[in-house]
């Protein structure tokens, strides 16, 4: 899938052997069998996202394109959602978390407020 062509692993030295024109091209082609799978020609594809055409068929070939384009592609494919990987989660540390665990109320507390005063009746 094309997150895992976007995503890749730090630690694997093979992905990083990937030179960008192999990238180009496996994303191309993730475009087009995108496209045929839903049934789309290059034309349809092209207006939905609108480009030109000759500008989707570069891309599907691995030759060209910029990352606005890519969107454009993505968005007209409805697969934007590749994006949610790029998202930035804070982490906490554990020390922050313990911190955090600590603070909490464990019990509640007996009510500040006092009782009202009756009137004696003597």
């Amino acid at each position: 899938m094309l997150i895992l062509i976007l995503m890749m692993d730090k630690s694997n030295i093979k992905n990083k052997a990937i030179s960008d024109h192999s990238i180009m091209e496996k994303i191309g082609a993730f475009i087009k069998q995108q496209r045929l799978e839903q049934n789309k020609t290059q034309i349809q594809l092209a207006l939905d996202a609108r480009i030109n055409r000759s500008t989707l068929v570069d891309l599907e070939q691995g030759k060209s394109g910029n990352l606005i384009t890519f969107i454009q592609v993505l968005r007209a494919l409805n697969y934007l959602d590749v994006f949610e990987h790029f998202e930035i989660k804070t982490k906490i540390s554990p020390i922050q978390l313990a911190e955090l665990e600590m603070a909490k109320r464990q019990r509640a507390s007996k009510s500040k407020l006092s009782k009202p005063k009756t009137k004696s009746t003597w």
